[in-house]
């Protein structure tokens, strides 16, 4: 091959920089943009209960208690089913996988246009968890088969971004859906809601055979050389880190470190659900009564959350520290939600502050995994993963819960919002004291000094000295 057209080989390995490049691009453009729409498509068909609320409300004659339970049960399906989900990933591989969590979520998230009362209301969205469970954390772990840990957060960070792009696409689009097509067909608008946000799921269920494989090997759309350079960064990684050591589920189990990791996630989880479920209805009550008009204010937060997502999870990535970026959006994090409730009344400082807890609790997500993908591996990876994240999911359930009874006993979100700012300090103060600082050092060591963040290999580690 011809070195001028492809950029200088580093000594310590036969691939150029160029071509490296040029390699994971092409991974990402195929791999990462399918399972960015996918989030994208669950993370709409997981909150869009939140601006049917505006009208289903109304209309059925359902509490805040009854809706904040209807958006929490979500979680216990998710729970009780995620990790099995992830396990038969490991298992069966993510084709099959990937197929039956779309179309399935897809077929039940169109189906709550049905429902008219309480348990009906709870019943499906306790289905609609069952079958997303493992979409996520199957992506997360599908991700580490292509990417060595010095790609990783910003790799997370493109993918878990979908969920303030769902935010900034789904909020106009579903007030325009609940506001123009009321009364169509005799379909209220909210009915209308879930059938449109549900029917994308199952189109992307039956795309998967033809877009995703289960390893590098069985790209056949990538040349021969190409699955070698993904091989040979993934192998050295192994080999750096010691993750061919092949930890069990089992012992994912008696790890107490994975517990405290599940928890700083639940907080995580329970600072990013009390903006979904709630940012409409907090800015309906600071003015802005129209349904569309909502859907527009609501795009404001969640843009500046992306972008804040893809800069933090890129500069974690530069300089291979995980710790402070971690615990530092979730102080900051819990100080917006403080400032929620402070300017829950004024509708541009409520934004200014609902904009600093999208970019900062939401980053949480990619940093959190591309930690956690870095201690766990083997089997442990696949049921860790999901034991984690399904542990941590629960804060779906609590998140709306607790604002319900916060609303519904003082008639604001306030204690709420404290409630929740607490659990993400107490996050970020468990990250410093217990994630063990120096391990993390060596890892970032061993990993840059394979691969750098723009794929060429490094003479000299550049890290954090935090």
């Amino acid at each position: 091959m011809d070195q001028s057209m492809t950029g200088v080989v580093d000594k310590r390995t036969p691939y150029a920089n160029g071509e490296v490049a040029a390699t994971y691009r092409k991974v990402s453009w195929r791999l990462v943009t399918f399972l960015f729409v996918g989030y994208l498509v669950a993370y709409l068909d997981r909150i869009n209960v939140g601006f049917a609320q505006l009208q289903m409300q109304h209309d059925l004659g359902f509490s805040d208690a009854v809706y904040g339970l209807g958006a929490g049960i979500f979680f216990a399906g998710y729970f009780i089913f995620e990790v099995p989900s992830n396990l038969m990933l490991e298992k069966i591989g993510v084709r099959k996988t990937m197929m039956r969590v779309l179309i399935c979520w897809g077929v039940v998230s169109a189906c709550m246009r049905f429902i008219s009362s309480p348990i009906e209301f709870y019943v499906m969205r306790f289905m609609l968890g069952v079958f997303e469970a493992g979409f996520v954390p199957g992506a997360i772990l599908y991700l580490t088969y292509w990417y060595p840990e010095t790609r990783r957060a910003r790799v997370l960070g493109i993918f878990s971004s979908a969920i303030t792009i769902a935010g900034v696409i789904g909020s106009p689009v579903s007030g325009a859906i609940m506001t123009h097509l009321a009364g169509v067909y005799g379909m209220a608008g909210w009915q209308w809601l879930f059938v449109l946000e549900g029917i994308p799921a199952v189109v992307l269920g039956l795309l998967v055979p033809y877009v995703l494989v289960n390893r590098p090997r069985d790209a056949t759309w990538l040349t021969r050389r190409e699955q070698d350079i993904l091989d040979h960064h993934l192998a050295s990684e192994r080999g750096l880190n010691g993750a061919d050591r092949r930890h069990t589920f089992g012992d994912a189990l008696k790890d107490p470190r994975v517990y405290l990791l599940a928890f700083v996630y639940f907080a995580i989880i329970c600072g990013i659900y009390a903006v979904s479920f709630w940012l409409p209805t907090i800015i309906k009550n600071a003015g802005v009564k129209d349904v569309f008009d909502v859907g527009l204010y609501s795009t404001i937060p969640y843009g500046i959350g992306a972008l804040g997502m893809i800069f933090i999870s890129r500069h974690s990535d530069v300089k291979m520290e995980r710790r402070w970026h971690l615990a530092g959006c979730a102080f900051i994090g819990g100080a917006a939600l403080v400032m929620i409730a402070a300017t829950a009344g004024n509708l541009t400082l409520a934004l200014v502050a609902f904009a600093i807890a999208t970019a900062t609790i939401f980053t949480g997500m990619p940093l959190f995994f591309a930690l956690l993908t870095s201690y766990l591996s083997g089997t442990a990876a696949a049921g860790g993963i999901a034991l984690i994240n399904s542990l941590a999911l629960l804060g779906g359930f609590v998140s709306p819960a607790v604002m319900a009874w916060a609303k519904t006993t003082t008639g604001s979100f306030t204690s709420g919002l404290y409630f929740l700012a607490a659990l993400l300090a107490l996050a970020g103060l468990a990250v410093l004291l217990c994630v063990p600082a120096q391990a993390l050092r060596e890892t970032g060591k061993r990993a840059v000094g394979e691969i750098s963040p723009d794929g060429a290999v490094l003479e000299q580690p550049v890290l954090s000295d935090s």
